[in-house]
Parts: C-alpha cells; structure tokens; sequence
C-alpha cells in the first residue's frame, strides 16, 4: 500500500495506539476498543489494515520488535569499549526488569502462532538486527586490539544473544533476574578473558 504522508502518519499512530491498549489489556483487547484509544472509524481501521485485526496485531508485532532494540539505545550502537559494553549490559537488564514478567511481543506472537510466516519474520529480522548489533560491537573490540583477530565473531555474538534470551524466558517464567545478568555477565567475561588468553579457532578460553 502506498500512502501519503498524512496517511503513513495515521496508520503509525493506529498501530502505536493498538500497542498501548495490548500492553494494558493483552490480546484480548478488540478492534473497537483500539478504534476507542485511537479515535478511528471502523472503515478507516480497515483502510490501513484490510485482513482485520491479524494484520493489525502482526503490525504491532513488528512495532515491538523495533522497541527491544530501541530501548537498548545508544548503548547497543557505540560497543567499543569495555565501558560500553558495561553500560549496554545495563541497559538490557533495565529494560527487561521494566518489561517484568508480561512480554507484549511474546504475547502477540502467540497469539499469531509462532509458526506462521508472518510471525516467524518479525522474531527472525529480530535476532538477525539483534546478533548483527552485537556483533558490530564485537567487531570494534577486535579492530581495537581488545580481543583477539581470530575470534569468531558472529559466533560469539549469536552465544551471547542466546544467552539473553534464555535469560530472558527464566525471567519470565520466575520473575527472577538472575539467569539473565549471569547470562550477559558470562558473555562479556568470555570477550574480556579471550583478550589475555591465547585463542584457536572453534575453542574456548579456560
């Protein structure tokens, strides 16, 4: 669809307000009580999203996405230095300690079923921006002599993005963040300890 500004405009603020009103109500929440928040007539509602409301929530999938790594801003952009990487493991525990236990994307997801290809889109452009952030930072402490040229760099990004997310699902499930800051923690001391250890390739530092 291609849409003026004043229109790509509307159809933000539809989706930004649907965001708002799942993140108080959950998925439950129901095309007239967005059209409510959003102040949207029904057909204008269906000019923007014309397969209804699995369109609109996939949209607002995508949208939720785009903010865990937004809210992990600037930190997750400028990983060059021991300090920000410091920083950045700061900005990932807050944001998931004021997330708490209620996760909208991982609610939306579900409610799209994780198998279908819309939803499989949004979580693998996800990780692929997640692990690429990461592994931009990598890259800087490689350049910068602070690990060594041999490292496997999209590897050792997609460990550490998976640790995130295992921690991320414990939190979850416990309301506990500890399996998440051991998770970043060990990552980042596996960087920190590559850089005095001799590395082969395919091996870890002991």
């Amino acid at each position: 669809m291609t849409l003026t500004r004043k229109g790509t405009a509307t159809r933000r603020r539809i989706i930004e307000g649907a965001a708002e009103e799942i993140r108080e109500r959950g998925v439950t929440a129901t095309l007239d009580d967005i059209r409510a928040r959003t102040g949207t007539s029904k057909s204008q509602l269906f000019h923007y999203f014309p397969d209804g409301r699995e369109e609109l929530l996939l949209a607002v999938a995508r949208h939720e996405a785009d903010l865990v790594l937004a809210d992990q801003q600037p930190q997750l952009s400028d990983l060059g230095s021991w300090p920000a990487w410091s920083a950045w493991r700061d900005a990932v525990l807050a944001r998931y300690r004021g997330q708490g236990q209620c996760c909208p994307l991982n609610a939306l997801l579900t409610q799209l079923g994780h198998t279908t290809p819309g939803a499989q889109a949004v979580v693998t452009q996800l990780v692929h921006r997640w692990q690429a952030e990461i592994a931009d930072g990598i890259r800087r402490l490689r350049d910068a002599g602070e690990v060594p040229r041999e490292l496997d760099v999209d590897r050792t990004a997609a460990a550490i993005l998976a640790g995130i997310q295992g921690g991320v699902v414990m939190m979850m499930s416990t309301g506990d963040d500890t399996h998440l800051a051991a998770a970043l923690d060990l990552g980042i001391g596996y960087l920190r300890a590559s850089s005095a250890v001799p590395l082969r390739l395919g091996t870890a530092p002991v």
